[in-house]
């Protein structure tokens, strides 16, 4: 990726150069999918949550594990099972005889960086428990609020083909996710690379990191001063109503999906060297916000391609 002139007030020459090297690294980590780890990158920095749904083997936990060495961010891995329970993963309050009074055992959730891998094999009950979490950065047990470890970000994996002891996703925690992606087979030439090279592990294991949970922050900042017009924000609006009068959706966008858009866009724009949003960045990321979170009146008609549809009908002006 090449930088382009930013605003030093959004994002100094050290900063730029550090994230473009976290970048360049985890593109060495997960070969041949540039545009799924910009998208990565992207929700991190928007302050939102990743969903990847995708077939077993094909780099979900390996892009998982290369952004937290390659961020410095603190990682802890769960496998989501049909008897895990949400103390299993917010904590609990165990008494101890010693004081004589309740002490809390912070769970995994207690991260920078959680891959909750498979989350469509809990019930319904426990995937909830990651609500509270992933929408306030804080969990409740027992009537005491516990804050999360900032900055706090979810990769969520989830596998569409092998439904067998599987929970679908509710709505609710369908939206806490600002992206959805696949990551799909790699191409031959990055294929015949992984085959023969040295392991991923290996290779994740002996990255150092280039930024810090604070440049993280301030990154995330930055996003927040990425200028957005005001035809630029007409434009997500009219996608967004576009989204509740086009045929074929019984469910259409919500303001919340509008504002993960917008903040989207302008992390996007950021990545790109940019202090301002275009259209293009919108563009970039619309089928991944809107698909999951759309309603189609049929299941005829994939998420994926109503998405792709209503971005065709709006214009930009």
């Amino acid at each position: 990726m090449h930088a382009q002139a930013i605003d030093p007030h959004i994002l100094t020459d050290r900063t730029r150069e550090a994230l473009d090297a976290a970048l360049g690294q985890v593109n060495r980590l997960v070969l041949g999918k540039p545009r799924e780890v910009q998208l990565a990158f992207t929700t991190l920095l928007a302050g939102g949550h990743l969903l990847i749904e995708d077939l077993p083997g094909l780099g979900k936990t390996t892009l998982a594990r290369a952004m937290a060495a390659s961020l410095g961010l603190d990682f802890q891995r769960m496998q989501f099972t049909s008897d895990l329970l949400p103390s299993d993963i917010i904590g609990v309050s165990i008494f101890d005889q010693t004081t004589r009074e309740f002490r809390f055992h912070a769970g995994p959730v207690f991260t920078q960086l959680l891959l909750a891998d498979e989350i469509n094999r809990a019930p319904p009950r426990t995937q909830s428990a990651l609500l509270e979490a992933m929408a306030e950065h804080q969990v409740t047990v027992d009537g005491v609020t516990h804050s999360l470890p900032q900055p706090f970000f979810v990769v969520a994996t989830q596998n569409p083909v092998d439904l067998a002891g599987t929970f679908p996703l509710p709505d609710s925690q369908m939206d806490r996710f600002l992206l959805r992606l696949q990551l799909g087979y790699p191409d031959p030439g990055a294929e015949r690379e992984m085959l023969a090279g040295e392991d991923r592990r290996d290779l994740i294991a002996q990255s150092l990191p280039q930024l810090t949970g604070d440049d993280v922050l301030s990154l995330r900042g930055a996003v927040e001063r990425v200028h957005a017009s005001e035809a630029l924000v007409s434009y997500v609006q009219a996608l967004l109503q576009e989204s509740r009068r086009h045929p074929g959706v019984q469910v259409g966008l919500s303001p919340r999906a509008g504002l993960g858009l917008l903040r989207g866009a302008r992390a996007h724009a950021l990545l790109a060297g940019r202090d301002h949003v275009l259209p293009e960045d919108v563009q970039a990321l619309f089928s991944q916000v809107a698909a999951h979170r759309l309603v189609p009146e049929s299941e005829s008609e994939g998420r994926d391609a109503l998405a792709a549809r209503i971005l065709r009908t709006v214009a930009v002006d």
